[in-house]
């Protein structure tokens, strides 16, 4: 069957975004209340600028779904832009002053212009609302072999939280995160990363931070280590790199398993047989510092992703530039933003992630239909259950 993909088309201040997904498989209810809440929440947080209060974003599937199920058929979805005015020079000029930190310099180079609009318009973060229905409905599938995801903001500059997620207490967390207006489920880092979002609105400046991404419910060995390019977390590492303004991705305990000994690293495995039906087959860790992957391949534990956003490129204040038809000093363009976009970041990134984590379930079970695929899942953990499979004729078929 064909992999699970997708691509996007659309600018920022085009008709429409488009979000095109291949190869899922026929059967799958989708849940139009999870994408478009999916939607409305990339939309919301504190820090957000004036195309927020323009822009409803809803989710019209156009090809690939017939009665709220999917065909088997490549998907399509639209999302419509209230403030479509492309062509209209006069509301949206072209820019001759790049910003830095943004595409527009680069951009403009490479297609051998001095406007920096049509490259500003695609790398634009309004692109990730298609994204977030691609990994939207990738959670659909996923949900069906009793997969979960849980993205919130762990730090903005640097007020953050300590606060400890576990396949336990996650279900609480996300009610306060949907609580916090920055996305943290932590009231008092909530209120600290308002006040530093309001201090850089004044000083015409703008803010990024770190976010965080739970998977829980996957069963061992999705991914691989046989293809560099199969292994699950160089997949996630390069979806969440993809997203705009984003600088670094870890996976885990990241970047500080260089700074301890690989005793105080690597999680102990023990056999708890009471536990032998939950998806880690009983196989349980005292640590997770691996953050769910190892070799490329999930290992039972609860997949951590925790990527980095960088300040976002567009400020009042401007910076220093140049005028790219005068080659003069200028200050850079400023194009209509946010302060602070580290929640619309924190949901943009858990839908890369689940994507990605979709992608490579489908590629382990496969099938065409909804109920192959869950089939397949469901004979793969009755077989792993029952390890050693000796002689061959115990296998579950």
């Amino acid at each position: 069957m064909p992999t699970l993909e997708y691509q996007t088309a659309g600018e920022s201040h085009g008709p429409t975004l488009v979000c095109t997904i291949t190869g899922l498989p026929a059967g799958l209810p989708l849940d139009m209340d999870l994408i478009n809440g999916e939607l409305r929440r990339r939309q919301g947080g504190y820090g957000r600028g004036g195309r927020q209060r323009i822009e409803t974003d809803v989710a019209d599937f156009v090809t690939g779904v017939r009665l709220g199920k999917t065909t088997g058929a490549p998907v399509t979805a639209l999302v419509k832009n209230k403030d479509s005015r492309l062509d209209d020079l006069e509301r949206t000029p072209r820019v001759h002053r790049p910003r830095p930190g943004h595409a527009d310099l680069a951009g403009s180079v490479k297609w051998l212009t001095t406007d920096c609009r049509e490259t500003l318009e695609r790398a634009s973060a309004r692109e990730p609302a298609a994204r977030t229905v691609g990994g939207a409905v990738a959670r659909c599938l996923l949900r069906e072999i009793g997969v979960e995801t849980f993205g919130f903001v762990r730090q903005i500059l640097d007020a953050g939280t300590e606060v400890e997620v576990t396949p336990e207490n996650w279900n609480q967390l996300r009610d306060a995160r949907d609580a916090s207006d920055t996305y943290c489920p932590d009231a008092d880092a909530t209120e600290k990363q308002r006040a530093i979002i309001r201090q850089a609105k004044i000083d015409k400046d703008t803010v990024g931070g770190l976010v965080e991404t739970h998977v829980f419910g996957l069963p061992m060995g999705i991914g691989s280590c046989m293809d560099w390019r199969d292994k699950l977390d160089a997949r996630i590492a390069y979806a969440v790199l993809g997203i705009q303004a984003f600088k670094a991705c870890e996976i885990g305990l990241g970047r500080a398993t260089g700074s301890h000994l690989g005793s105080k690293v690597h999680d102990p495995i023990h056999y708890d047989g009471s536990k032998s039906g939950e998806p880690h087959l009983g196989f349980v860790r005292s640590s997770n510092n691996a953050g769910g992957t190892e070799g490329g391949m999930t290992n039972g534990m609860p997949v951590v992703v925790t990527g980095t956003m960088k300040p976002i490129a567009t400020l009042l204040q401007g910076l220093p530039s140049v005028d790219l038809n005068t080659k003069q000093p200028e200050q850079s363009q400023y194009e209509r933003s946010d302060i602070c976009a580290v929640s619309a970041a924190s949901v943009v990134m858990e839908h890369a992630v689940a994507f990605e984590v979709a992608r490579a379930a489908l590629s382990k079970f496969g099938g065409d239909t909804l109920v192959e695929f869950t089939d397949n899942h469901e004979r793969f953990m009755a077989n792993a259950r029952i390890l050693p499979l000796d002689p061959p004729e115990q296998r579950i078929t």
